[in-house]
């Protein structure tokens, strides 16, 4: 693991040209200029952020750099633990996802020859995760966000935060062509490990902890109907796979390939024959083969950022923390994150104390290094290292083989798994 001061944010010609700090705001687009909270970006984080924010009543403004239909056709994480359901339901946004969403109660682990189903409910009293994918999350949280009027702004590209440590922070960010500003008595950056918000903060502020991992995956979508009714987690000398999916019509697999590998060297035939291998064990079926409509490589990195805010900017999901996607964390941390921010706004607005606001750091990075943790497990318990030797392969089947055969193991993995952790 390596600890290294944030780079330097950069200076004002870097973020904002001056030519571009000449140009007029345009007042035929009536655009806000002053909100209460400044969103940037308006994924999962950003969004249902604002709609918790909407709901009491709190003056926001979300910025995203893209147009909408990239924004809705992101393809992310597709498991959602039950607090992040619980928060969608409460913006509103429960409608299709309770309709369309599938309910997963276990999941199976599948490793030396042997398969094993891990219970949630029983483990945990009553926990559970929902299959529903993160682009239909955005498109139901865009659509509410839409009809109530409330300001979402697509390719408003930002541009640099300036006066963090000032009561009226200012994002200027190019919409239309121009260049335009927007005050804000917070700023919430919800724009990713590359977005502005965290270039914002001074130089020396934040560390950031990594890893890096030596493989990646390589995910598909196929038009082919699961043929398995949980997700399936599978060890083997050949490298992890995963069978996933989107909907009982539609397949989301993967498979563990070298860092940097060209998907395009995988043909589907020799995706689905080495599918069937990885996820192969006693008594179990070969996957339905369909059309793949989409593959690609998703790289795999550790990282955290501490602290998650400074003066009067707060970091959210991938702004302040990474996770590799073997435990389905990603999405769930960045959820969980803005729940602790919008409380923290709501008792703000009805206390009158920043009290929350001021722990929020520290709130979310007891959950966020606890999921961490177990992503990290996860990923190196399943994934074959290349430079692995048999004593390692074996260790991680002792891992393995100690879920199935203890109920406390299986109990922790099952609390981590589904969130029902406490953290």
């Amino acid at each position: 693991m390596t600890m290294s001061s944030s780079p330097a944010p950069p200076d004002d010609t870097d973020a904002l040209h001056p030519r571009e700090r000449t140009l007029p705001v345009d007042t035929a687009i009536p655009l806000p200029r002053r909100t209460r909270v400044g969103i940037v970006g308006a994924g999962p984080a950003g969004l249902l952020l604002a709609r918790l924010l909407n709901g009491n009543g709190i003056d926001c403004v979300v910025l995203e750099s893209r147009d909408r239909a990239y924004a809705e056709h992101r393809q992310r994480a597709g498991i959602l633990e039950q607090s992040t359901v619980d928060a969608l339901r409460a913006s509103g946004a429960g409608e299709r996802l309770d309709r369309e969403g599938i309910a997963h109660d276990g999941v199976e682990l599948r490793f030396d020859g042997r398969s094993h189903r891990v219970d949630f409910p029983s483990l945990t009293g009553g926990s559970r995760v929902w299959v529903y994918a993160q682009t239909e999350v955005v498109k139901d949280l865009i659509a509410l966000q839409l009809a109530d009027g409330a300001p979402l702004l697509f390719e408003a590209e930002a541009l640099s935060v300036e006066g963090v440590d000032t009561a009226r922070p200012v994002i200027h960010y190019r919409h239309d062509g121009r260049v335009r500003t927007l005050e804000c008595d917070y700023v919430v950056g919800c724009d990713g490990f590359h977005g502005v918000t965290r270039r914002s903060v001074p130089q020396g502020v934040l560390t950031s902890y990594e890893r890096t991992y030596p493989y990646a995956w390589l995910g598909i979508l196929a038009d082919a109907p699961p043929v398995y009714d949980e997700l399936i987690y599978a060890h083997s000398s050949r490298g992890f796979a995963l069978a996933s999916m989107r909907s009982p019509e539609v397949s989301r697999l993967y498979l563990q390939v070298p860092g940097g590998e060209d998907p395009a060297a995988w043909p589907d035939e020799r995706i689905w024959d080495e599918l069937d291998v990885r996820l192969a064990s006693a008594g179990s079926r070969k996957l339905e083969r369909g059309p793949i409509t989409a593959r690609s490589v998703l790289p795999m990195r550790s990282q955290v950022t501490e602290p998650m805010s400074h003066g009067r900017v707060f970091l959210a999901g991938d702004a302040a923390h990474i996770v590799p996607p073997t435990g389905a964390k990603g999405l769930n941390l960045a959820a969980a994150d803005v729940v602790v921010l919008a409380r923290a706004f709501e008792h703000l607005e009805r206390e009158g104390s920043s009290e929350l606001l001021d722990a929020y750091s520290d709130t979310c990075l007891r959950r966020v290094w606890r999921a961490e943790h177990f992503s990290y497990f996860m990923t190196t318990t399943l994934h074959a290292h290349p430079d692995g030797s048999p004593f390692d392969n074996r260790l991680q089947l002792s891992q393995l083989h100690r879920i199935a055969d203890s109920r406390h193991a299986a109990a922790e993995f099952a609390e981590n798994y589904t969130g029902a952790f406490s953290g």
